[in-house]
């Protein structure tokens, strides 16, 4: 037996991954265990998690194996700064504090995190193999094309090559400075969200801007090769020497400084929206042809952070070149921590890998899984009240409850790995409300009203809600489709622009069809989440409609819910309706008035009136 355990860590989203002969034991993102969003910290409790659902200790270890290579990403630091000299001074001399501390000595950092009992060998790969590995080795294909993109790793930014039986070889990169991940970072920083988190929101307000900005981008800010390589204008961009994303020359290219988090969003940041998200999908086809035509593979493997972008995943799921798709479902950093130790296993081993059938992610569902005695101690301990369901009613109570228009938060079985709830730590609602949307975005989530919620559909009845394609599936929400011609109703008003569109019910299922009717979809299928599966059967059986809502079971600001308490806790202080945890039904009108009375001094941190 042969044990590997993969870490990301030090920069965000950092995680643990066990892989023992080749399976995937267990993986999970340290945030959920800390509750710190987006925790960059040596992730010990989940590789604690991973260890204890192996039955191992760090001693039985065989392999300990980081995403990258931290002397060649301190090459890259050290040669941009010295590039920019004596601009950059600031940032360098906030950033090489933590490099002479930690970053440089990582295997003390990796074996202290560990305990300090772990004495064989590390294994340290680059940023890309790890990205490329967690995109092939969990994939259905035997052989297939592989392309990583993302802010960037060590120097690369961008990845193809060929993955074959237990082989990966990566053929070529694009290399930093010139990055789509940071250009699109660039104007998610420039219209107010956060780096490294906010890229969803820009990708969201982008259907209701127009691209009046994406002729400029591609003239000013880029020089775009045929094959999606690309060489950026730096004097736009700041993030080489500054502390900054962009520059002042880019201010007055786009009509004024960045706009501050949480000030009212102008037509002009949803048509930056727009724009950079046009360029981003064309730069990520011209790439995708050029990788379709050097490799003459059929099927395609993404992942990097840009892999999250859904839309263009659409794009490519609808237009090709590649006749199939998948998708690591943890495509960011996280995702690198099981790249890297199936790279070991398979690529630096060369141990014989063998397709498995729909994947080897097993759903994506890798995380810890609450027993029911833990689940009931944690209810008692709070004194909250609760009926506890024979297993064949869950699913039928609960179906009952979103018919009725509820809000349900859904508790089942493992935590997903990656930034998608895919219907086991998910609140969900009935996506025939045309209030549900703006009730779930200002009353239980707490974020901004103009973000979409996305469905999720039995996979046998996707293509008559949206226009995936026949026998397409999208299991792990990452691809934007369509919604049918079929299920649209009515016009909307042709003079409405920007989020004067939000109001207009579009669709039979208006609560997940954005404004331009479009939609991030999930297929459930029994094989991947058998429960999910029979719960969309429970609510098609009772409405006629096998769709509901489903996003993540947190609220803004912080981690998808992990624990039973994690969900009680956020059940209690929103306007939740109802919470399910594995057999155990909560409701709450039932709830004592004390277990609810911090409700209003937690709601009063969100303003989004």
């Amino acid at each position: 037996m042969t044990a590997i355990l993969g870490v990301s860590a030090f920069y965000h989203d950092s995680a643990a991954a066990l892989v023992r002969d080749g399976e995937i034991v267990a993986a999970a993102q340290e945030e959920r265990f800390t509750r710190k969003k987006h925790d960059a910290a040596f992730p010990a409790q989940a590789a604690r998690y991973c260890l204890q659902r192996a039955g191992l200790t760090p001693d039985e270890l065989d392999y300990v194996a980081f995403y990258d290579k931290p002397l060649l990403k301190f090459e890259r630091l050290l040669e941009t700064y010295l590039s920019y000299a004596p601009r950059g001074f600031s940032s360098f001399r906030r950033a090489i504090p933590q490099w002479l501390d930690q970053k440089l000595h990582l295997r003390r950092e990796l074996r202290r995190g560990l305990g300090g009992d772990y004495r064989r060998q590390f294994v340290f790969a680059e940023h890309h193999e790890s990205h490329a590995a967690s995109a092939f080795y969990p994939s259905p294909f035997e052989e297939a094309a592989v392309l990583t993109i993302d802010g960037v790793g060590e120097w690369a930014t961008a990845s193809y090559g060929v993955g074959s039986g237990h082989r990966l070889d990566l053929l070529g990169t694009q290399r930093f400075p010139h990055s789509l991940g940071l250009l699109y970072s660039a104007f998610t920083y420039y219209c107010g969200f956060r780096v490294n988190s906010g890229e969803y929101k820009l990708m969201g307000l982008a259907p209701y801007g127009t691209p009046r900005f994406a002729d400029r981008i591609r003239e000013k800010l880029l020089h775009l090769n045929e094959d999606g390589t690309f060489a950026l204008d730096m004097r736009y961009f700041n993030y080489c020497q500054g502390l900054t994303m962009t520059s002042s020359a880019f201010d007055r290219l786009f009509g004024g400084p960045p706009r501050q988090p949480e000030t009212p969003i102008e037509q002009r940041h949803m048509d930056l929206a727009a724009s950079v998200q046009g360029v981003t999908e064309e730069i990520v086809l011209r790439m995708a042809h050029h990788v379709h035509e050097v490799t003459g593979q059929s099927a395609l493997c993404l992942a990097g952070g840009v892999a999250l972008n859904c839309v263009a995943n659409g794009r490519l799921q609808r237009e090709g070149p590649f006749e199939k798709l998948w998708i690591q479902p943890a495509a960011g950093d996280a995702g690198g921590a099981l790249g890297v130790a199936l790279f070991v296993w398979h690529h630096l081993l060369e141990e014989p890998r063998r397709a498995q059938s729909p994947d080897g992610q097993r759903g994506s569902l890798l995380g810890p899984e609450p027993t029911d005695d833990a689940i009931q101690r944690e209810l008692d301990g709070a004194e909250a009240v609760y009926e506890k369901l024979a297993p064949e009613e869950t699913c039928r109570r609960a179906a009952e409850l979103l018919a009725d228009g509820q809000v349900v938060g859904w508790v089942q079985g493992p935590m997903e790995f990656g930034p998608r709830a895919l219907g086991a730590r998910s609140i969900l609602g009935d996506p025939r409300r045309h209030d549900m949307q703006s009730t779930m975005n200002l009353k239980i989530k707490f974020r901004e009203s103009f973000r979409p919620f996305a469905p999720c559909v039995l996979e046998e009845r996707a293509t008559e809600y949206f226009e995936l394609g026949d026998g397409v599936a999208s299991p792990y929400m990452l691809i934007v489709a369509p919604v049918a011609e079929g299920q649209r109703t009515g016009s909307t008003d042709p003079q409405a622009e920007g989020l004067e569109q939000l109001g207009e019910e579009r669709s039979r299922i208006p609560a997940v069809t954005h404004v331009d009717y479009s939609a991030r979809v999930q297929t459930v299928d029994e094989e991947r989440n058998p429960r999910f599966a029979r719960l969309l059967h429970a609510f098609d059986e009772l409405t006629g409609c096998p769709v509901l809502i489903n996003t993540s079971f947190n609220v803004r600001g912080e981690p998808i819910v992990q624990t039973p308490a994690d969900a009680l806790r956020c059940f209690l202080l929103t306007d939740m309706d109802a919470l399910v945890v594995g057999d155990f039904l909560l409701e709450k009108s039932s709830q004592p008035a004390e277990l609810t009375a911090d409700r209003e001094l937690y709601l009063s941190q969100f303003d989004l009136d």
